[in-house]
């Protein structure tokens, strides 16, 4: 049996506990499966939650991470149409079962059986992987493996946030906390992309800079300024139409105040902790409306696939060779980035 180089881990931890080992390398069984010869992968903060066993999920023993990916189809099963042997892809990393209500009504994100590669499936930190044909799309013409490694969960998440859920529309004015990471600069992109005036969030001066150039209007840096107070001085304290909040405990009921009479709050990320006292009253007597986001469907994917590179274009911050993945997981932690870190496989 042929085998693949992969990262993975035995146990719960931090990044320290990943090990380098050789797995076999998966075997097409169905018509409709695709075999993909990893080039690339991206990081998320998805990854350090199953990591450290914060995911309210079990996971697999021993587990290959991470869920993004792009690469080179090698394999397809005898029914796939949609791509061939040679095709540059990107896959996209939700799985559903394709068949139930939500799926057939292209809400496949919300298929009861809905996961994300790398959670409670093994995922893309690997030379090879096996998914549907249904999640693989090509890569855009223009775009290298390491941007196109970059898209997935992050644009996939951001375009429905602000777009199919937030209904987002040009003259409003959005607040994206966390500006730097992957997923806000791809709302600031998107958010720019619709007319919107977007005021975003960072850590440091340094990244100041760097989001006004991929199109944020206002940037505060919230070690030196409170946020809430700069967002409701920039709108004449009325607030903003739409928040978006993947930070969670230490900022989220500011942001519940940041949003305007009749706005949306959409939230899909915790990283510093899910837990909080809300006061109900604040959100009903102000018409907030707020929206958990799990991802994003494949019908997105194929339509905001066609803005690529010319419209929106992934921000890539560091590249790795494999073998330092350790120290791509440690530069995530430290929050001293800029866009997307990716690890090359090939």
């Amino acid at each position: 049996m042929k085998k693949m180089k992969v990262a993975y881990y035995e146990k719960h931890g931090d990044f320290n506990n990943i090990q380098f080992g050789e797995f076999p390398i998966p075997e097409i069984e169905k018509g409709d499966e695709v075999l993909v010869k990893v080039k690339a992968f991206s990081l998320n903060h998805l990854d350090i939650w199953v990591m450290e066993g914060k995911y309210p999920v079990k996971i697999p023993m021993p587990h290959i991470f991470a869920s993004d990916c792009s690469g080179v189809v090698v394999k397809v099963g005898k029914a796939v149409k949609n791509v061939k042997e040679g095709d540059k892809v990107i896959v996209y990393p939700g799985l559903s079962c394709g068949v139930c209500e939500k799926c057939l009504s292209g809400k496949d994100n919300e298929c009861k059986s809905f996961n994300i590669l790398g959670v409670i499936t093994d995922g893309v930190s690997a030379e090879y992987i096996k998914v549907p044909s249904i999640n693989v799309f090509k890569l855009p013409e223009g775009l290298t493996f390491e941007e196109g490694a970059s898209i997935g969960i992050t644009y996939t998440t951001m375009w429905h946030s602000l777009v199919s859920r937030g209904k987002i529309k040009a003259g409003d004015t959005v607040l994206i906390l966390g500006g730097g990471s992957g997923v806000g600069t791809a709302g600031i992109q998107i958010a720019k992309l619709f007319g919107a005036k977007v005021i975003t969030t960072v850590g440091d001066d340094w990244k100041i800079e760097k989001a006004k150039e991929i199109g944020a209007d206002f940037v505060i840096n919230h070690n030196r300024e409170d946020f809430l107070d700069k967002v409701l001085e920039l709108t004449d304290k009325e607030g903003v139409d739409i928040v978006v909040d993947h930070i969670g405990e230490a900022t989220f009921n500011k942001s519940i105040l940041a949003t305007k009479k009749g706005g949306a709050l959409i939230t899909f990320g915790a990283t510093t902790g899910g837990n909080l006292d809300i006061n109900l009253r604040v959100i009903f007597g102000r018409n907030i409306t707020i929206h958990g986001v799990y991802m994003g469907t494949k019908g997105e994917v194929s339509h905001y696939l066609k803005l690529f590179p010319q419209n929106l274009k992934p921000i890539i911050d560091t590249v790795f060779e494999f073998k330092d993945i350790k120290e791509a997981y440690k530069r995530l932690l430290s929050r001293q980035f800029f866009g997307k870190i990716v690890v090359k496989v090939d």
